[in-house]
């Protein structure tokens, strides 16, 4: 039987609370300054890394069967940042990550579009994150 190689996210069960504080205050900072826990973006940079892993290995097998045509590595590089940001467009893709990190959010809640909201103009390189 072949296996499968298209991509499923398995539900986490939930051990306590279905989730958590999104930010704590840093005691050592201004009582009204907030930073994202430590914790939250660990566990955010491990799912990331599984699933680069995930796609990566994807790709190489489906190379390796035959099913995948690439001329390059410029090629492959192109079509794995597509895979990743296909996936990250979705629904499936943004819940597998709220989940590595605790939340257990009903795909149809799950903001794709979110805005962001400079509060002091936008960062050094536009609009974007980056």
């Amino acid at each position: 039987m072949e296996e499968s190689h298209d991509f499923q996210i398995v539900r986490q069960e939930q051990t306590g609370s279905k989730t958590r504080a999104l930010a704590k205050a840093d005691p050592g900072a201004n009582p009204f300054k907030v930073v994202i826990d430590p914790k939250v973006r660990l566990d955010l940079r491990r799912a990331l890394v599984d699933l680069i892993d995930y796609h990566d290995e994807a790709l190489a097998d489906h190379f390796a069967q035959g099913k995948l045509a690439l001329d390059s590595y410029k090629e492959y590089v192109e079509l794995f940042a597509r895979s990743l940001k296909e996936t990250m467009e979705s629904a499936e893709g943004v819940s597998y990550l709220l989940r590595s990190v605790g939340f257990d959010v009903p795909p149809e809640e799950i903001n794709l579009q979110p805005e962001l909201r400079w509060k002091k103009g936008p960062a050094p390189f536009g609009v974007s994150l980056l």
